[in-house]
């Protein structure tokens, strides 16, 4: 299996300096980072750690979930898949990921309500993502679109 890379590059300190995140790999893009904007409500046309774990997890999630899905003899016809991922205070100091929550909508042929709950339960315990997670909390809420 291939090895992603991206690279940092950072001027200056935490509060006052700025960075550029580049995806090396796929060659899509640099993108810009700052502590100061990772803390705000308001991104300002920034990106984050956080913002990228969720970009990495959602669409893990649902490379898994479609897999599984199909392994389950139905089909995927639509998902959306969203992941909220929290940054908040470190008792030990500093910051951590405080949470992840994973909210999936679908259209499935051949899953009923519970399949497709139970199928999402289980794309989330296998995703690589998630089990790269383990040491936040991660919830779940999954239900078929009517």
């Amino acid at each position: 299996m291939p090895t992603r890379t991206a690279r940092t590059a950072w001027n200056g300190t935490l509060q006052e300096g700025s960075g550029q995140i580049e995806l090396t790999s796929s060659k899509l893009g640099t993108y810009d980072v700052s502590f100061p904007k990772r803390a705000a409500d308001d991104a300002d046309g920034t990106t984050s750690p956080e913002e990228l774990i969720a970009a990495a997890h959602s669409s893990c999630f649902a490379m898994q979930f479609s897999a599984l899905i199909a392994e389950a003899g139905a089909t995927p016809i639509a998902l959306d898949i969203k992941a909220d991922v929290d940054l908040g205070p470190d008792p030990a100091g500093g910051f951590k990921l405080t949470g992840i929550r994973l909210t999936v909508r679908g259209e499935v042929d051949g899953l009923d309500d519970a399949g497709f709950a139970k199928v999402a339960a289980e794309a989330k315990a296998t995703c690589p993502i998630s089990k790269a997670l383990t040491g936040v909390e991660i919830t779940l809420d999954a239900a078929l679109e009517k």
